[in-house]
């Protein structure tokens, strides 16, 4: 662990019980609470993505994936809104106007400058060229952070002078979009991954409108002009980093349900056995243990993964498909382990678990959510490395199962 980074995961760790104290207040309103949003501020937590050049830390996967997990002990929306927050990176491929009217803010904003909402999504917006840049239209779903955020990237194509359609990702400002009351769902509550949408048509300049086919060459100059560990991956590395990222939020929830788990146990009476508590009860310790080395397994195998992205990235090598199938897999895998652990702990403490105020219910629903991400979900992932595996033609995928949309 770096210096900077024991710095950064200490300062998550210390917000664990503000971040569960405040996480039921979150769910009812539908984001992070301001407590809990200046909190994440001053810790400092949305600049570990961000290369020294603008503020940040630069952190590598490891020092990353271990603040996500810090945050997600507490709750699992605070450390999704760091996870999407992430995304910020694709913005710094925009040219030099746009990256300088986002990051003006980056001290004084407080929660992530930009979010992103149906960017490689296959339904997007529409944007039609007038004279400097692009009127914009549509709706995009799931732009989670969007209540807490300054800008937003969307998804939209638009008809190039050749009449070919075309995919692009726009820039807009908070006040060009409105948000839609629809993320009413059983978990991650916290995050507000509403869908937003335009009035009509905005203007958007050409500086703030980046074609998809430009971004790899775009995301080279990035890796160029800025520097710390985390700017020196590869493409495929930084799809395994993403997986990473979200990935470690479940590990995150699977410690913190083990953590209540034990202070619960210990103080609980059993419902129809004469032990002093429920931590006496043989059948609670080997819930108990199971449950650890699920998440000890889960947990080794993500920091092994995280470990190999920051040996790469200083030797300068990327991963290869084969590789980034495999071990997307693993990391899939893992939340499996996550959520089944959380499953099991949650059974064994019985119905007390089942109140709002009692946050082992919502690291149980918070992880169902999580594990239904299109980009983690386990059957589909299973048959995209399954094909690896077996050495058939692989299918024209990319970032854990998205489709080719550049």
């Amino acid at each position: 662990m770096s210096e900077q980074n024991a710095s950064r995961s200490g300062a998550a760790r210390g917000l664990v019980p503000l971040l569960r104290r405040n996480a039921l207040a979150g769910e009812e309103i539908g984001a992070l609470t301001p407590e809990t949003l200046q909190a994440m501020h001053e810790a400092g937590v949305f600049k570990i993505m961000l290369p020294p050049e603008l503020g940040g830390d630069a952190l590598g996967a490891r020092d990353t994936v271990e603040v996500i997990a810090a945050l997600a002990e507490g709750d699992g929306a605070a450390a999704w809104t760091v996870f999407v927050s992430g995304g910020i990176r694709n913005l710094l491929g925009f040219p030099e106007q746009a990256v300088e009217e986002v990051f003006k803010e980056v001290d004084t904003w407080v929660g992530p400058l930009a979010v992103g909402a149906s960017v490689f999504s296959p339904l997007v917006g529409a944007a039609r060229a007038v004279d400097g840049g692009f009127l914009v239209s549509g709706k995009w779903a799931f732009g989670s952070g969007c209540k807490h955020a300054a800008w937003a990237v969307v998804g939209v194509e638009y008809e190039d002078a050749q009449g070919r359609l075309r995919r692009a990702m726009a820039l807009l400002r908070r006040e060009q979009y409105t948000i839609v009351d629809d993320w009413r769902v059983m978990g991650l509550k916290g995050t507000s991954s509403n869908s937003i949408t335009v009035e009509g048509e905005v203007f958007v300049p050409e500086h703030r409108v980046l074609d998809m086919a430009d971004l790899p060459a775009a995301m080279d100059g990035v890796r160029e002009r800025y520097s710390g560990v985390g700017f020196r991956n590869g493409a495929r590395a930084l799809m395994v980093i993403t997986c990473l990222t979200n990935v470690a939020i479940a590990l995150g929830m699977a410690q913190g349900t083990l953590d209540c788990f034990i202070e619960q146990a210990r103080a609980r009476k059993p419902f129809n056995l004469p032990y002093p508590t429920v931590a006496d009860m043989p059948s609670t310790q080997v819930s108990a243990g199971t449950a650890r080395a699920m998440v000890n397994i889960a947990e080794a195998v993500i920091l092994r993964h995280a470990d190999e992205v920051d040996r790469r990235a200083l030797a300068g090598e990327d991963f290869t498909a084969a590789e980034e199938s495999e071990i997307t897999m693993d990391l899939v895998y893992a939340v499996r382990l996550c959520a089944d652990a959380v499953d099991r702990l949650q059974l064994a403490l019985g119905s007390s678990t089942v109140s709002l105020n009692n946050p082992i219910q919502r690291f149980v629903r918070d992880i169902r959510v999580l594990a239904t991400h299109g980009a983690i979900r386990f059957d589909p992932m299973a048959e995209i490395s399954g094909r690896q595996v077996l050495g058939l033609e692989p299918l024209s995928m990319f970032a854990s199962g998205l489709p080719q949309v550049g």
